[in-house]
């Protein structure tokens, strides 16, 4: 089966490569050789090498600065999941959008079904919803779009590379203790893909690993993790916010924990809790 993965140099994109199920000829080309927001250029990608997946991990994911650059967040992660449903759906081939819980308010109280009201706070939430609805609009519940949260993973920026570095240099560190969520280490995800792929779910689904966190939860784990693992040499003060403590161009939901349970049934798994997916990855940052 040949899979096509936008956005491979990413995160997410390289657990994808690496747990390649065997049989899986995994096109990946850098952003030079296919610019989803050519429209043009992603038909003639799909025409020449007609693969059967296309799994969208490109996003513009700079949720501050996309304040700023809404033109620019809004083409790549709505303009660019169109174009790639448009192609997908004349050449016969499945999508995977991966989504976000930014698409959300965080605001009812209870972790958010796949079928629950959005509202996105941010320009970033927005324009990753209106990916979502570009591709429901051309495939319908035939494509799996795929929200999730918080991920991180041994390499790229994420959360888990800023607090090491940031507790590295410095003696005390103010971490926002009100908004809540899942870490998820990529090579999970990706190994969710995949299997979704396998047993061929679509439509609107959730995946984090499992847990709840705040970002200073999170924090305070890193640290707890890293001492034990070396990759710190001593540890540093944390400090719990409120989040008008630390302003942000950007609007975060408070509470937009995701319900997964429908997804995780329908897979036949339950993943680990964030903490153990946590020591995990920083298990292999620490021993290379």
């Amino acid at each position: 089966m040949k899979v096509l993965v936008t956005g491979g140099a990413g995160q997410l994109g390289r657990e994808l490569a690496r747990s390649r199920p065997e049989g899986v000829e995994l096109l990946s080309p850098e952003r030079k050789a296919l610019d989803i927001v050519d429209g043009a250029a992603v038909d003639d990608f799909l025409r020449t090498h007609a693969p059967a997946v296309i799994i969208n991990a490109a996003a513009y994911t700079a949720v501050d600065r996309a304040e700023q650059e809404a033109a620019l967040a809004e083409a790549v992660n709505a303009e660019g999941a169109a174009n790639l449903a448009r192609a997908a759906r004349a050449q016969g081939a499945r999508l995977v959008q991966v989504s976000t819980d930014f698409v959300f308010d965080g605001a009812q109280g209870r972790p958010y079904r796949p079928e629950d009201a959005v509202g996105p706070l941010s320009v970033y939430g927005q324009s990753k919803l209106r990916g979502e609805q570009a591709v429901r609009e051309q495939l319908g519940d035939e494509a799996l779009i795929l929200r999730t949260a918080w991920v991180y993973a041994a390499q790229g920026k994420n959360f888990v590379h800023s607090m090491l570095r940031l507790m590295a240099e410095r003696d005390e560190l103010a971490v926002v203790v009100d908004q809540l969520g899942t870490p998820t280490w990529a090579r999970g995800l990706a190994a969710a893909i995949w299997r979704a792929l396998a047993l061929g779910i679509r439509g609107t689904q959730h995946w984090t690993d499992a847990g709840v966190a705040s970002w200073y939860d999170f924090a305070v784990a890193i640290q707890e993790e890293a001492l034990a693992l070396g990759l710190l040499e001593r540890p540093v003060t944390i400090r719990p916010i409120r989040s008008e403590q630390f302003p942000t161009p950007a609007r975060r939901p408070a509470g937009a924990v995701l319900d997964k349970s429908a997804f995780w049934e329908a897979l036949g798994e339950v993943p680990p809790h964030w903490r153990v997916a946590l020591r995990a990855m920083l298990k292999e940052l620490a021993h290379g």
